[in-house]
């Protein structure tokens, strides 16, 4: 039986917490965003799109039906692809303090992801699936298509 050289004492220096591997910092600006923050904004967006829905529509939003659903679904994919893509966050991620920051070899930028990056990250969130299964660094299945980290602000 082979055994390891170094002993198991803790987490290895590739991952001692989420955006490590990234370079990010621990905590404050520039960490990677919370759940419950990341949960909070897409909530606002949600709802946003919904009263965005209600006004097209001119019906209530707890009036519902197909096309109401339609509507409020593709408000919510359009705000949402073309405010992340070109000014790096929803109204949502302003209310909660984040911003979307595109990665590039491991590293994180400043800029807006850009609006293909947008367009990826929203059509993968409105199919939910890929917004829950995440790696180490809390980067949705989302994230890692568009090349894109969620950070404080």
């Amino acid at each position: 039986m082979a055994s390891s050289a170094a002993a198991a004492t803790g987490p290895s220096e590739e991952f001692r917490y989420p955006g490590n591997r990234l370079g990010l910092p621990e905590d404050g600006q520039g960490s990677v965003a919370t759940w419950g923050r990341r949960l909070l904004a897409l909530l606002i967006d949600w709802l946003i799109a919904g009263l965005i829905a209600s006004v097209v529509m001119s019906r209530p939003m707890w009036a519902g039906g197909s096309d109401y659903s339609l509507m409020h679904s593709a408000i919510f994919f359009a705000t949402t692809a073309i405010l992340t893509g070109l000014v790096g966050g929803t109204i949502g991620h302003r209310i909660c303090g984040l911003r979307v920051a595109p990665v590039r070899d491991r590293k994180t930028y400043a800029a807006p992801p850009g609006l293909l990056a947008g367009v990826i990250r929203a059509l993968l969130i409105s199919l939910l699936i890929p917004a829950v299964i995440f790696d180490r660094d809390r980067r949705g299945l989302h994230d890692l298509a568009a090349k894109t980290v969620v950070v404080l602000r």
